[in-house]
């Protein structure tokens, strides 16, 4: 039977549509009460002077049904015997006025904005722009109007039934101060895994196997920040090369999971598939975070194609700039969402809602973050968009990151988002590396990001969780990557090397590239334990980029946006070498000693209090020689940098109320290139120490090393030591 069903035939409707409701918008499938099955759609699109529905049937043929009825700006229909599967979309009429923002074009199939499914794929051909590409006089061509039929070319929304009853609410609700994030791909994560079966892999289905959960179980991370799964499309230029858009930056449905990361169909089985993932995810006691992309859409330009947003209402979903011909573009795509309109606010948040309340996820990763926050005069934290979600009563109860930057003027704000938010800490990552690798005089700034960042996050309320520290992330090298080349190497990408940052504060250790010197590949195997323990023994939420535990490698590419092969999939047979299995050992004990230890996940920032009367305070700073630093140490040159935690002198209390205690932790790091002797604090901090982690050492067990008064750290190289006494 065909998805689609006039009353008492196998056929398609063919009379006029029912009025049906305004509201939803989208597509919503139903029963009325007289037992009448159908469909119920609904799209915003105040401009148009009409809307027809587009229905296709199993062999891609098209009918027109036009939706007559209009209440607020939206018009709607309801068609009997439409259901679940059957692939939609609209054609829009309206004025053709490129001079005031205005590009309708009915020649143009439009995807819903609120579609829950897609199916088909975009196919790179100028019948999809809305002017024409080709005309001779390049200069006015966005203003000259294509009128070919753009449907063999683009994919069509999916009717998807609403299943009310398939979710428990069993959420592992972390909290803040307690995740560890592990930034990860859907398809890359099990592309390769040999756990996974084969038919499984690259999809919702294949993270949930029990073989990819059981990996960050055993890591302990606490939540997947997944790259982004809503619906998105390959840019032309990527097409033309043969290339896809990997990562997945290209949005072009902010309610449909992405169809080509679903084992089970491209129908509406998506959303099933998707539930399940999380389900299976949270069972494990792993949140899922969704890095969103709602700054800018797969549109692009004004000669980019028009496949949603342009075609139904141009001006309403975009900024445009003072012209009104192009877009203001603060996100180096081609346009930007104009958040300063309520629909567009309206369409965000009900997106958000819907991925919480009925797709299950906790939390989300905003991309450009500052593009969503931007009104007529630039950046503005008290922006409509960020008050409503502040103050939903869904939105507001789940975790919300920001990257918080863009690429117009004024667009960097780290530091600057309003409670509720925590940001990507981008001066945690150039700190450490630039540490690490020997390229800072002294540690003034060291000390900020070890210890939560309060310069950048105290004031306004906020908590050092607010910062989520990371050294390498999906943009740029990956962490043996950053130990191994200077440069990018990023010719795979079709683009001369010209694309991705030259800004990598990266350091190749003496040979770029592989090498099978043991010195080269030596010194190596420190940086990254100095890299990965730093970052995870910092006081703020670490994000772990998947595949760093096991030693990935992209040859040195620094963008592998469009790199859809083993380049950019984790290679899970680097857990047969020993190195590589010992990094991804030593990472998941510093993750536990993370989970069991509070001292090192504080949740408000150091005061310099007191356990009492002469006792120690909860954080001291100490040079090489023992003694607690001073102003002029923080501004002396130096390589080397002493942390003492004391887990007596805690603010964090539990649910009673009553103080909570700890052990206290001494880290120790030298980037100096020379081994260093360093004196170890004494009374009234501790009377003696055990050494838990030494990154000189690879396979360091737990607490075998006891020292008393001195260790010597060999060159680059980092300590953990739990104190003894006092």
């Amino acid at each position: 039977m065909t998805a689609w069903r006039e009353l008492g035939t196998d056929t398609p409707w063919t009379g006029t549509p029912w009025p049906g409701s305004w509201q939803p918008l989208g597509a919503r499938f139903r029963t009325d009460p007289e037992g009448t099955s159908g469909t119920n759609f609904a799209l915003w699109a105040p401009g148009a002077e009409a809307v027809d529905l587009c229905l296709f049937d199993e062999e891609g043929r098209e009918s027109r049904h036009r939706l007559t009825e209009q209440d607020f700006q939206t018009w709607h229909g309801y068609l009997p015997g439409v259901l679940p599967g059957t692939r939609y979309g609209f054609r829009v009429h309206g004025r053709w006025d490129p001079w005031t923002g205005a590009r309708w074009n009915p020649a143009k199939l439009l995807l819903d904005p609120y579609a829950r499914a897609i199916d088909g794929q975009y196919t790179a051909h100028d019948a999809t722009c809305a002017a024409v590409r080709g005309w001779p006089e390049r200069e006015v061509a966005d203003t000259v109007r294509d009128n070919r039929d753009s449907a063999p070319y683009v994919p069509k929304a999916v009717v998807v039934h609403d299943d009310d009853d398939w979710y428990d609410d069993h959420r592992p609700k972390t909290p803040w101060a307690e995740t560890v994030l592990y930034e990860v791909h859907v398809r890359g994560f099990t592309m390769r895994h040999p756990g996974v079966p084969p038919e499984l892999r690259g999809t919702y289905a294949g993270l949930a196997h029990p073989a990819a959960v059981e990996h960050l179980t055993r890591l302990g991370v606490t939540a997947v920040e997944l790259l982004p799964v809503h619906h998105h499309v390959s840019e032309d230029h990527l097409q033309a090369r043969g290339l896809t858009n990997y990562w997945g930056y290209n949005t072009l449905g902010f309610f449909a999971p992405h169809a080509g990361y679903a084992a089970a169909g491209s129908r509406g089985q998506q959303v099933g598939e998707f539930k399940r993932m999380v389900r299976a995810l949270h069972a494990a006691g792993i949140e899922v975070i969704l890095d969103v992309v709602y700054n800018h859409t797969a549109e692009s330009g004004v000669m980019g194609p028009s496949l949603s947003f342009r075609g139904v209402d141009n001006g309403g979903y975009y900024r445009l700039d003072r012209s009104r011909r192009g877009y203001a573009d603060y996100t180096g795509c081609g346009n930007t969402l104009d958040t300063r309109q309520p629909h567009v606010i309206r369409l965000i948040t009900d997106s958000l809602r819907y991925w919480v309340a009925e797709m299950g996820v906790d939390g989300f990763r905003f991309d450009l973050a500052a593009a969503l926050a931007r009104g007529s005069d630039g950046v503005e934290m008290h922006h409509p968009f960020l008050a409503a979600v502040s103050q939903d009563p869904l939105l507001s109860r789940v975790k919300l990151i920001a990257e918080p930057w863009d690429v117009g003027p004024g667009g960097y704000q780290v530091g600057g988002f309003p409670p509720l938010w925590a940001e990507w800490n981008d001066k945690y990552r150039d700190t450490v590396r630039d540490f690490w690798r020997g390229a800072r005089p002294d540690v003034r700034e060291l000390g900020y990001r070890l210890s939560g960042s309060s310069d950048l996050y105290q004031r306004g309320g906020r908590r050092p969780y607010a910062s989520v520290n990371f050294v390498t992330a999906h943009d740029g090298f990956t962490l043996r990557d950053l130990v191994s080349y200077n440069r990018k190497h990023n010719e795979a990408n079709g683009e001369s090397n010209r694309d991705g940052t030259d800004d990598n504060r990266s350091w190749n250790c003496g040979a770029e590239g592989e090498s099978d010197d043991p010195a080269v590949t030596g010194l190596r195997g420190r940086q990254l334990r100095n890299l990965m323990a730093t970052l995870l023994l910092s006081t703020g939420v670490p994000m772990i980029t998947a595949g760093d535990e096991l030693g990935r490698t992209q040859g040195g590419n620094n963008n592998a946006y469009c790199q859809d092969t083993e380049l950019s999939w984790l290679d899970w047979s680097l857990l047969e070498q020993p190195e590589w299995r010992s990094l991804c050992e030593l990472t998941g004990r510093l993750v536990r000693l993370r989970r069991e230890h509070p001292v090192l996940r504080q949740r408000a920032f150091f005061s310099g209090r007191t356990a009492g009367p002469g006792g120690p305070r909860d954080l001291g700073w100490f040079t090489p020689a023992g003694r607690e630093m001073t102003e002029a140490d923080w501004f002396a040159p130096t390589h080397a940098l002493g942390m003492l935690l004391s887990g007596s002198a805690m603010s964090e209390r539990d649910l009673r109320g009553r103080e909570v205690f700890d052990d206290s932790f001494l880290l120790l790091l030298n980037a100096g290139h020379q081994p260093l002797a360093f004196t170890l604090p004494g009374e009234p901090w501790a009377t003696g120490y055990r050494v838990l982690v030494d990154t000189a050492l690879p396979d360091e067990p737990d607490g075998v090393h006891k020292a008393l008064a001195r260790v010597t750290l060999e060159a680059r190289s980092l300590q953990l030591l739990r104190a003894v006494g006092p």
